[in-house]
């Protein structure tokens, strides 16, 4: 075995990961006055140079799309770089039948350069599903525990919405929200006769100026990442004032294999291999934070086996990578022939949409449970490569009569993607591949994923919702579904929404669970988790702002504790 490099420096805390629990964790704990080292597997970021928020399709050989087609799989060449589903040398395995789908983002910031800055509120009744329905279990902490933090990280980064007392949407403190475009009228419209709430969406996007940053120009690319930092990201947002107090050390292409225990039983530092010299490096800590995304951590602790955890580091109730759930996610679109009369007009807006559906039938009796929220797109977005493909697929023609009708149909149609709560189920989860390494030689993932009923009659219902919207605007529904096979009713598969939480849920009893309620392990005090990971349940919301309110919360404990001399 080489040889292990040790950093003879020992920090205060040890991060591992830069996006939204990462980067928080670094600005709170930095500010507190910690010592911090962040691992990060990926490179630096330069906004200006890296982020194509101003390049034109025509500016890149294939449109943006890449040899073959082949960028089209992950987002296109114009996504903020470094995001992918499938990564050279960093393989992962599902059993046969599971097809999970693991998308990873290797670069400063991590997701949070191109997500989609929906920033939603869990609910009340979220961390209490359990004893609602008696499927799953209740958090051990409650909105009221988290809601001040909500308060924090929505002022600190800045998210636009209106106050609308939904008990399934809890307000937030809000910046002013963008008008509703010409399709989003459509849709509040048709919303409106079919008693379905139809509300301004909750973005992370400014509107008006906080902490110095612009407010967006509406150039409408967010998901290319913003040059401006008009949008959030931790790589803009959250890791400069880290910077700026002078007590993180960033150290990017660091690849963390495991964290090191100490004979005391807590946690020492974290070894990690050198992605440009491929040496295997160790930096020591008094206390580790991991954030490098659900299953990662999950990956993490796993491969963090001792005499001392012989089945994984802080897993001796042999639930790390269980409880692992994504969104349920189905997708629609129409035709709407009043969209062909509008004569063209300018789309103001941000990357993303302006008026949202929450989940309206929470007092109904549903054939499912929990429930889901719809987003919303159309419009005349910029063309690029794949708009008209189902044109292209329905009708006949080609040359001036297949342009013509291109232009007649530009921004006519109208999409729904239905986001909603998955239960989780002993037959998702992820654990470690007996058999395969990655490039430097670290076990991977294999995952294991499984719909159940709920989830199925769950994207039935969207569907049967997205044709209703559609029908009341006297448009035609288009998307077609089966109702058996792998994926009935459009259910994707499961990872495709990027919402992967739970594989190292937090609870009041270390016999079923991997963290308390300030995600600080039960087996390993020094030993935190700040991602997805310690989500009890997966609500239809987005999960980002609360990893984010959680991950604050943590910081704030980490540094009580550590001024009292606990860590």
């Amino acid at each position: 075995m080489s040889q292990v490099m040790r950093s003879p420096k020992a920090y205060d805390v040890c991060i591992v990961g830069s996006g939204a629990g990462g980067g928080m964790a670094a600005k709170v704990l930095t500010e507190g006055g910690l010592n911090v080292v962040l691992l990060e597997a990926g490179p630096p970021v330069n906004p200006e140079r890296d982020f194509k928020m101003f390049m034109w399709p025509y500016e890149l050989p294939h449109r943006g799309a890449g040899v073959g087609g082949q960028a089209s799989k992950n987002f296109s060449e114009f996504l903020a770089p470094n995001g992918a589903w499938i990564i050279d040398g960093e393989p992962y395995t599902s059993v046969p039948g599971a097809n999970f789908q693991w998308f990873r983002s290797r670069i400063v910031g991590g997701r949070t350069n191109h997500w989609g800055r929906i920033a939603l509120r869990f609910a009340p009744i979220d961390f209490t599903s359990g004893t609602r329905d008696g499927l799953g279990d209740d958090w051990p902490i409650t909105y009221q525990d988290i809601a001040p933090y909500y308060d924090k990280v929505e002022s600190y980064i800045g998210v636009f919405g209106t106050k609308e007392n939904i008990p399934s949407a809890p307000d937030g403190v809000f910046l002013p929200p963008p008008k509703p475009r010409c399709t989003e009228l459509l849709v509040k419209k048709a919303c409106d006769k079919l008693n379905i709430i139809c509300i301004p969406a909750r973005l992370a996007v400014l509107t008006r100026s906080i902490n110095g940053r612009a407010p967006c120009h509406y150039c409408g690319q967010c998901g290319r990442g913003c040059i401006t930092g008009s949008n959030f990201s931790s790589s803009q947002v959250l890791l400069p004032p880290a910077m700026k107090t002078g007590r993180l050390t960033l150290i990017t292409g660091a690849m963390a294999r495991s964290v090191v225990v100490g004979k005391d039983g807590k946690a020492e530092g974290v070894s990690y291999v050198d992605k440009n010299t491929g040496t295997e490096k160790r930096v020591n800590a008094r206390a580790v934070v991991l954030a490098a995304s659900a299953c990662e951590s999950a990956r993490l602790l796993l491969n963090s086996r001792s005499t001392a955890f012989p089945d994984g580091l802080a897993n001796s109730s042999g639930t790390v990578g269980k409880y692992l759930t994504d969104s349920v996610g189905s997708d629609g679109w129409g035709y709407v022939p009043a969209l062909e009369k509008m004569p063209p007009h300018n789309h103001d807006g941000v990357g993303g949409m302006h008026m949202y559906i929450p989940w309206w039938k929470s007092d109904s009796k549903n054939d499912f449970p929990r429930g889901y929220h719809i987003e919303l797109y159309g419009g005349r977005d910029m063309p690029g490569v794949g708009m008209f493909d189902e044109l292209c697929h329905d009708e006949e023609g080609y040359g001036v009569t297949l342009k013509s009708r291109a232009r007649q149909l530009y921004g006519t149609t109208i999409g729904f993607a239905g986001r909603g709560e998955m239960i989780p189920n002993p037959h998702t989860y992820c654990e470690i591949d007996p058999d395969v390494v990655d490039q430097w030689g670290i076990p991977v993932l294999r995952f294991h994923f499984l719909w159940s009923e709920y989830e199925l009659r769950q994207a039935q219902d969207m569907q049967q919702t997205f044709r209703s919207i559609i029908e009341a605007m006297g448009g035609v529904y288009k998307t077609k579904t089966a109702i058996d096979g792998q994926y009935p009713f459009g259910i994707l598969e499961g990872g495709k929404i990027i919402h992967e939480v739970g594989t190292a849920r937090m609870g009041a009893d270390p016999k079923t669970s991997v963290v308390n309620g300030y995600c600080q392990a039960h087996d390993v005090k020094n030993l935190f988790v700040t991602d997805g990971a310690p989500l009890v349940t997966n609500p239809d919301k987005n999960p980002t702002l609360t990893i984010m309110a959680l991950s604050w919360r943590a910081s704030e404990y980490l540094l009580d504790e550590a001024k009292k001399g606990n860590i």
